[in-house]
């Protein structure tokens, strides 16, 4: 949804509902490489319009596809496509650090955070889709496994 919203700002007034339609029927797609598809036409576009938007939608493109890979279920995908769940608890953790004035150890921080997350967690609703979780994990697992390793990684 940022990526939307950052596309559409670069562009003039009469062309931002064209592109806006165009993005939300990409990412509407559910095949990933119908959806890519979409995109990489738009950003070929997009180029003869502008330049700059084209730049901020090619920036991102594989990352907010990442829904479409994992062939994520409708609903759980329309929860995962938003930030506002992370935006809100970090609101949460803000609000509860904002009066520590003197930061003094290293761990101090960590607890702080760790409180302003508890007390985000007593806003939590369910997530919808939550019925579909097993799903995502079953296939994130999957492409986890299907990544080739590199011959030379070195192990920390």
């Amino acid at each position: 949804m940022h990526k939307k919203h950052n596309l559409v700002d670069h562009l003039p007034d009469e062309h931002k509902a064209d592109v806006k339609k165009k993005l939300q029927n990409a990412y509407a797609m559910v095949d990933y490489t119908e959806a890519k598809r979409a995109l990489e036409r738009l950003h070929r576009e997009l180029m003869e319009l502008n330049p700059s938007a084209a730049r901020s939608l090619e920036e991102g493109m594989e990352e907010t596809l990442t829904v479409h890979k994992l062939r994520v279920p409708d609903q759980l995908r329309r929860t995962l496509c938003c930030t506002n769940v992370i935006e809100s608890a970090f609101s949460i953790v803000e609000t509860v650090c904002r009066n520590v004035k003197r930061w003094q150890a290293c761990d101090q921080i960590e607890r702080w955070v760790g409180s302003g997350l508890l007390v985000a967690e007593c806003q939590f609703r369910r997530v919808i889709g939550h019925r579909q979780i097993p799903l995502l994990l079953a296939s994130m697992a999957n492409a986890v496994s299907k990544k080739p390793i590199a011959k030379d990684a070195a192990v920390a």
